[in-house]
């Protein structure tokens, strides 16, 4: 049965709410999670000439926006949480734009690069090619999209406060082409285990140049 409006409000409302609520608890216990893996996968497939502009699409507490600022690039924040998006502001000096992933309000053209790392899954899969549409028209051509998810095989809907849809690979292109997307590469993390022991599904993309 399609998701109502309503159902599509509170799915963003809980969620958010979960995250503004354990939001010191959550930069605790993630700060420190090494993603250069991630971030090297976004950044060794853009084209441009540096510095990049960077949509950190999901960008929590702002670890990985000081991060890409580091490295000189121009970061953008995207975050649905306030409380995540004060915390963004406080840590990385970087704009954070505060918008609901399913209201988004996006410039087109302007990124080099999206970086979607843990964000994407809690998209509802009856919105996921709207939101997938909408990141792709706010990248450059040429521009690259850059997704970490945990894995499934279709399972949706909640798990605690969180709302999530886990889809694996075959799923995933499929949603990714229909959006426009060219595919790059993928792989499985934390790197060095065995695939049993590889949660999240990492891929790259690139929206064509013409």
């Amino acid at each position: 049965m399609p998701l109502s409006s309503e159902d599509l409000e509170r799915i963003a409302a809980v969620t958010l709410q979960h995250y503004d609520q354990s939001a010191e608890a959550f930069w605790e216990g993630t700060r420190d999670h090494d993603v250069s893996q991630n971030i090297a996968a976004l950044l060794g497939h853009i084209e441009a000439a540096p510095p990049y502009a960077i949509l950190d699409f999901g960008c929590g507490p702002g670890r990985d926006l000081k991060a890409f600022s580091r490295l000189g690039h121009v970061a953008t924040g995207l975050e649905g949480s306030g409380r995540f998006a004060a915390m963004a502001r406080a840590h990385s000096g970087c704009e954070v734009l505060q918008q609901d992933f399913l209201k988004l309000d996006l410039p087109a053209g302007r990124f080099d690069g999206v970086f979607a790392n843990a964000s994407l899954f809690h998209v509802p899969t009856q919105e996921l090619a709207r939101v997938l549409g909408e990141l792709h028209a706010a990248l450059k051509p040429g521009g690259v999209l850059f997704s970490s998810n945990p894995r499934g095989n279709g399972e949706e809907g909640w798990n605690g406060a969180r709302y999530g849809s886990f889809l694996d690979l075959e799923a995933w292109r499929r949603y990714l082409a229909a959006a426009g997307f060219s595919e790059l590469t993928h792989y499985y993390r934390p790197p060095g285990k065995p695939i049993e022991q590889q949660p999240w599904l990492a891929s790259v993309w690139r929206k064509p140049v013409a």
